[in-house]
């Protein structure tokens, strides 16, 4: 894990992940970045929530598709692919080494997780009962 991460811990800095709290998939990604995040850098907000209507407000994203994966890092936002990538690049383990995808240009990534989004519930279904997840405070 990179040094500067470290230090966004120790300063007390979050990085916010706003996802689909519908979304079964989007659930268990959340489940699963939570168990790879040891220093526990990232908060998660669910889109369908006031709090996520402030941040879309506040970062003028408008038209947030509900299959969109938002990070907030550093008062930056990253849409889609890059927020993915930005995520495992911050997580445990070897996943940092998918960041080299970074250099493929976003316009050939995006429609890799379009297809994912739109088909994620036909796919996984939605979420059952209320999502557990480490939340913004």
């Amino acid at each position: 894990m990179s040094n500067g991460i470290s230090e966004d811990k120790k300063k007390g800095k979050k990085y916010i992940i706003l996802f689909d709290g519908t979304c079964k998939l989007c659930n268990n990604v959340v489940k699963f970045i939570a168990k790879n995040d040891s220093i526990q850098i990232f908060c998660f907000i669910p889109l369908e929530s006031e709090k996520a209507a402030d941040y879309l407000n506040r970062y003028q994203t408008k038209n947030v598709n509900k299959g969109s994966v938002l990070l907030i890092q550093d008062d930056k936002i990253f849409t889609k692919s890059n927020a993915v990538l930005h995520i495992l690049k911050c997580l445990d383990g070897l996943w940092p080494v998918f960041y080299m995808f970074i250099i493929v240009p976003g316009f050939i990534r995006d429609p890799v997780y379009d297809v994912i989004a739109k088909y994620r519930y036909r796919w996984f279904g939605p979420a059952k009962g209320n999502p557990t997840y480490r939340s913004c405070e």
